[in-house]
């Protein structure tokens, strides 16, 4: 990995840029551990651990620089992300990001993130290409989830204490709306048409479901596993099926995923993992749902035809975001 941090502006404008259409998928899984500030790369193939890489303090989310072979990691105790290379899967240099970032979203030509700054109650609004914050909006206590609609005109934060989804205008950076969801929201998905926003709320067991149209929340879906206390039952991680029919739901603590029909928004199965069922993201196909377990450091691989876990593999010290390049 290269010792240095901070690029040029020219530099980092071509790290941002597209790549040639000649470039392949690696078919590799990756994920940051917190623990061990490394990405583990498994082999989508054989479905084993074939290395790490090395990168800054405490990595988080995760996501791909749009039209790009480049991968943005938020690091929280490094204040920074890492861009890293998918194809030499070597750093290419970091990015000042605030205090503590945790989850971020990306404007859709990939130069402006959106990063929640959970301490200090905020959205920060950095420029990738000049380097700089350009704008902290304020928020409700904790934020966490942040979504940018596709056409970036809105960006949705979760804020954890006072139980709402914030809406922000994208181009004046001023909160629009503030809507009340279940309690303790975390983390958001949109539907295949991108007319509805799924939140998960985390100690309600729940997910709401908002209309983009009405900017209401039109539907609370909730979870029960037999024997369970709704306490138990801790919903945060969300990921839609590639065919756009299935919402897939960690739910936490009770160490199952919840697969939600998309249009009766009930939920058809669910699958025993590992321990706190955390982040989770399918194949390209929708063939696979691989799912992270923050307390067993390990990583489920589910059949999602059959609804059946094929595989368990330890993957890091607190796995927290997984992406996969297939």
């Amino acid at each position: 990995m290269r010792s240095r941090h901070l690029l040029p502006i020219v530099a980092l404008a071509s790290l941002l840029g597209a790549l040639p259409a000649q470039a392949k998928d690696s078919g590799i899984a990756y994920i940051s551990s917190e623990k061990d500030h490394a990405i583990t790369l498994v082999d989508l193939k054989t479905l084993t651990v074939m290395g790490s890489i090395p990168t800054c303090n405490r990595p988080r989310h995760m996501q791909r620089l749009p039209d790009s072979r480049r991968l943005m990691v938020a690091c929280s105790d490094s204040g920074r992300a890492d861009i890293v290379d998918l194809d030499s899967r070597r750093s290419l240099g970091r990015l000042p990001l605030g205090e503590d970032p945790e989850v971020f979203d990306l404007s859709p030509d990939g130069r402006t993130a959106y990063v929640s700054a959970e301490e200090n109650g905020a959205l920060n609004v950095f420029d990738l290409v000049a380097k700089k914050l350009v704008r902290s909006v304020p928020l409700g206590k904790e934020p966490e989830g942040v979504k940018v609609s596709a056409d970036g005109r809105h960006v949705y934060v979760t804020s954890e204490v006072a139980n709402m989804v914030h809406v922000v205008d994208a181009t004046t950076l001023r909160v629009v709306k503030n809507i009340v969801v279940g309690k303790r929201p975390r983390r958001m998905a949109f539907s295949a048409d991108g007319s509805e926003l799924w939140v998960s709320n985390e100690l309600g067991s729940s997910i709401s479901v908002i209309s983009l149209r009405t900017l209401a929340v039109e539907a609370t879906i909730p979870f029960e596993l037999k024997g369970m206390r709704p306490d138990d039952i801790t919903p945060v991680g969300l990921a839609l099926s590639p065919d756009g029919r299935t919402m897939f739901v960690g739910l936490g603590r009770a160490n199952h995923v919840a697969f939600v029909d998309m249009a009766t928004r009930r939920t058809t199965q669910l699958v025993l993992v590992g321990k706190r069922a955390w982040n989770l993201a399918p194949s390209r196909d929708g063939a696979r749902l691989f799912v992270l377990n923050g307390l067993s450091d390990d990583m489920t691989v589910i059949d999602t035809a059959s609804a059946k876990a094929l595989k368990t593999l330890a993957v890091g010290r607190v796995p927290h975001t997984v992406v996969i390049d297939d």
